[in-house]
């Protein structure tokens, strides 16, 4: 029987149930991929991230249920949580290496804990009317698509108030973030974010959607440096920098589980 480290950790939040929970596992070396995307369901998480520690610092890989992907904020950031305060890791930053996006940085300032990850881009479109069907909307200021369909809406009101068909959005084959500037004090943009074909109607906080919208808002909004909100049931604040052609989006974690994977067989 193999016993592996086993943490649930609540990121880009503070507070118990709050953020976006991700299951995290330390391995000695890689398992085959079959197993760690059965680790994966079996968590039933919204990602499971698995690393291994290298010389050079740690590889790192995420799962959903469905299998693996490209990139992910919050089981990134619950990763570093992790390394941080249970491995008795003594820098202040740690080097993520990854299949799909290349070398990613996590540093830690106090009880925040910065990604560093690469920037990317979307372009103006017309919206499929499945699309906003779907979001049961008529109006909106932008659509645009990258790695997501973005729909930028004119009030924070109005991103709260969306009630989507997800059997409709089925039909899309593509996931969707919505988006407006925020009207909460201190506050610069909100978000929400839907991706029923991962299995995930509504993910509480999505760090990879930051990429794209940390360059759309510092566009729109004249500034470098912003503070965004998640408006998810759960919620969770990003402190957000956009620096070239890289995006900074820090967040908090906490630890809600601690135990042991025991595999058999």
């Amino acid at each position: 029987m193999q016993q592996i480290d086993f943490y649930m950790v609540d990121a880009f939040t503070d507070t118990t149930f709050g953020g976006n929970a991700a299951a995290v596992c330390p391995l000695t070396e890689w398992l085959p991929d079959a197993t760690l995307l059965a680790m994966a369901r079996q968590h039933n998480q919204s990602e499971t991230a698995f690393f291994v520690t290298t010389d050079e610092g740690f590889e790192l890989r995420w799962f959903t249920t469905q299998g693996e992907v490209n990139l992910c904020g919050h089981a990134t950031l619950a990763s570093a949580h992790v390394i941080f305060e249970y491995l008795n890791y003594p820098e202040t930053a740690i080097q993520f290496s990854t299949r799909f996006v290349g070398p990613l940085t996590v540093t830690r300032n106090g009880d925040w804990l910065t990604l560093d990850f690469p920037a990317t881009s979307s372009e103006p479109v017309t919206p499929p009317q499945l699309l906003l069907d779907s979001l049961g909307i008529s109006e909106y200021q932008e659509v645009r698509l990258g790695r997501t369909y973005t729909v930028v809406l004119s009030t924070q009101q109005q991103v709260e108030a969306i009630k989507p068909d997800f059997q409709l959005m089925l039909g899309l084959n593509q996931k969707v973030c919505i988006t407006a500037p925020a009207n909460d004090e201190g506050y610069d943009f909100v978000s929400r974010f839907f991706s029923p074909a991962s299995s995930i109607t509504e993910d509480p906080v999505t760090g990879s959607t930051h990429t794209m919208l940390i360059p759309y808002w510092a566009q729109k909004l004249g500034k470098t440096q912003m503070l965004a909100r998640q408006v998810s049931q759960r919620g969770g604040d990003l402190r957000c920098q956009l620096v070239g052609d890289r995006v900074h989006i820090a967040g908090q974690a906490a630890t809600y589980l601690v135990g042991k994977v025991l595999l058999r067989g």
